[in-house]
């Protein structure tokens, strides 16, 4: 059987996780009971947000072919993910929505897949969209191309118009949904450009595990694709890694793809997709050989990370009660499993403090998707404010820029534009389109990016739509404005009264409500000034034998704001920390020990380079 290694790149939101749908259902590569919307997304936390976080495999057959498909997320804070699996097929398949055109995620992901020599297919997905322009997003793709460096063979790429949620897709535009009224155009144009799998079959062994699974039965699987000869269910392997010498060990259970399942098989021959058991210390990189013929893969390169938190112990008043994983053991064995799987994360242990623990990653929605799990998995801890990594270079600091592209109404781009550039951000273009809506993008030190998503969506009202990605190293842009309000801290422990909160939230907007349990340094609020206001929300009225002469007043709160647990990260101040527990996000003024002030003290009076 003929072998077909695709893999579905795209910006977010632009339709390849429908894409996937559409092909699976059409050739029936789906069980009745799997057949639901976004079936790739099987992530608790993807089916919320409608994002890819995590990359996945599917097969389906079509015409005695094949096709295996990974799905790779769409979001450049996810991008250790999209980097390692691409290796693993010959072709990409590129999905551009026709209204939006190219965003930065699909520079990002598309400049991957041309530097392994991929020559994609190019899918112009949502034609049917009102406003549409399949023309212009065709020229932007092009030019898109072009700026990446592709060669004259990736830039003569075959184009194919669609609409995954209708299941349609044609190569001439006229026809698509009106003769074409399916996928199969898509199916065949794979089989006609996406290249048979190749390496040599009689060759020895060589598998590079390029994800990691867990089965309840078997222990950790191994996914991985076979560049060379045969494996079976039985044999006898060596796991090889540049740094480590190699681990005997046999493969217990071998499984291939159908649909969205894992079968078990007996034998895989070179260019398939797979996933074998039989070792519980396998690691995303290592290459599965043949016993006696060590023979391994170069590792696999990610980008650097760029953002950092601090993971600490939570010890708060209220610490231990909401947890099950509460200790430093616990937390720690929970980060080091995660690095083993996250492979463009960094865990770094502090010498001075043991049960703090920095945390790097692609962006801050990279790490707020990961302390997100580890809440859910029953973990208490306490996180810092994201911070970026500088690094020194010629006697130069450097920090990350971001390609930051915000489409916002009109109205509201003035106030959008000011503040990007108190954050010292750089305007590159604005463009009206069609509808009243103006496309800004700016280049924004990392550093600035920090908070202002909450900012901009307070400031246009939840109508300006924002994509980054990361750009590159640059020079120092200077000393950066921070969070222009204070916060309202709570001097007493107790729970919060109505009276009280009436009267505190005149000056500020609160994030509690009455019966709200608190604790002396906690934030109640975000105050109106800059400065920070201390509060006691659990002060009761004082009761005497005496009447009124009128009525009393009757109590009217504001209803509080409703804080997530990213706009609790983007709240945050240096000198503030989240309390994270399965059940609460609790925001509260952190309190330095003598090390952590003479550290703190060191830290301000260097001036940074700019």
């Amino acid at each position: 059987m003929e072998i077909r290694n695709l893999s579905i790149i795209a910006h977010v939101d632009h339709g390849k996780t429908t894409l996937v749908d559409g092909l699976l259902e059409l050739t029936s590569s789906l069980r009745s009971k799997e057949r639901t919307e976004r079936v790739m997304d099987s992530m608790d936390l993807e089916r919320e947000r409608g994002i890819t976080i995590k990359s996945k495999n599917a097969a389906l057959l079509y015409r005695h072919t094949k096709i295996n498909i990974i799905d790779t997320p769409g979001h450049a804070d996810f991008g250790g993910e999209v980097e390692r699996v691409l290796s693993m097929a010959d072709c990409s398949l590129l999905l551009v929505d026709a209204f939006d055109g190219p965003m930065p995620q699909t520079r990002f992901v598309l400049d991957k897949a041309l530097g392994l020599g991929h020559r994609p297919i190019v899918v112009l997905n949502k034609i049917d969209r009102p406003g549409a322009e399949p023309d212009r997003a065709l020229d932007a793709v092009f030019d898109l191309f072009d700026e990446l460096g592709a060669t004259s063979e990736q830039l003569d790429f075959p184009v194919i118009y669609c609409s995954a949620r209708d299941g349609y897709a044609s190569r001439i535009l006229e026809r698509a949904g009106t003769e074409d009224r399916d996928l199969i155009p898509l199916l065949d144009l794979i089989l006609e450009h996406v290249p048979l799998a190749s390496g040599n079959e009689e060759g020895s062994l060589q598998l590079q595990i390029m994800n990691l699974d867990y089965d309840d039965y078997v222990g950790r699987l191994a996914v991985g694709r076979v560049f060379r000869g045969r494996v079976r269910a039985g044999q006898n392997a060596i796991l090889c890694r540049p740094d480590a010498p190699a681990e005997d060990f046999r493969i217990s259970k071998l499984y291939g793809f159908s649909g969205i399942r894992r079968e078990e098989i007996a034998e895989a021959s070179c260019g398939d997709i797979v996933a074998v058991a039989g070792l519980e210390s396998f690691v995303i990189g290592d290459t599965v050989c043949e016993v006696g013929k060590a023979d391994p893969r170069p590792p696999i390169r990610v980008d650097e990370p760029t953002v950092a938190m601090s993971f600490l112990v939570n010890d708060s008043p209220f610490a231990g009660k909401e947890g099950r994983f509460v200790t430093t053991r616990q937390l720690r064995e929970r980060l080091l499993r995660e690095v083993r799987t996250n492979v463009a994360l960094r865990v770094i242990e502090d010498p001075e403090r043991p049960d703090r623990f920095q945390v790097q990653g692609r962006g801050d929605l990279h790490l707020s998707i990961l302390v997100e799990t580890m809440r859910r998995e029953g973990y208490e801890l306490q996180v810092s404010r994201p911070e970026v990594i500088l690094k020194r270079m010629d006697g130069q600091t450097l920090e990350p820029y971001e390609i930051v592209v915000i489409d916002v109404p009109e109205e509201h781009a003035g106030n959008l534009i000011q503040e990007l550039n108190r954050r010292r951000g750089s305007m590159q273009s604005m463009d009206n389109n069609p509808g009243g809506t103006t496309r800004l993008e700016f280049h924004v030190p990392t550093r600035g990016m920090i908070g202002f998503r909450g900012w901009m969506l307070t400031e246009s009202r939840g109508s300006a739509a924002l994509t980054a990605r990361f750009l590159k190293y640059d020079r120092h842009a200077g000393e950066m404005p921070g969070r222009r309000s204070g916060a309202l801290i709570s001097t007493e422990r107790g729970e919060s009264v109505a009276f009280a909160l009436f009267n505190i939230q005149e000056r500020g907007s609160l994030f509690i409500g009455p019966g709200v349990a608190v604790y002396p340094g906690m934030i109640v609020g975000e105050c109106s000034r800059e400065m920070d206001l201390d509060v006691n929300p659990c002060k009761t009225k004082k009761l005497t034998n005496m009447r009124a002469s009128g009525a009393d007043e009757a109590v009217r709160l504001t209803p509080p704001i409703n804080m997530s647990l990213e706009h609790c990260l983007e709240f945050l101040d240096e000198d503030e920390l989240l309390e994270v527990t399965p059940q609460n996000l609790r925001l509260r003024k952190r309190h330095l020990d003598p090390v952590e002030r003479r550290r703190e003290a060191k830290r301000k009076t260097l001036t940074p380079a700019g």
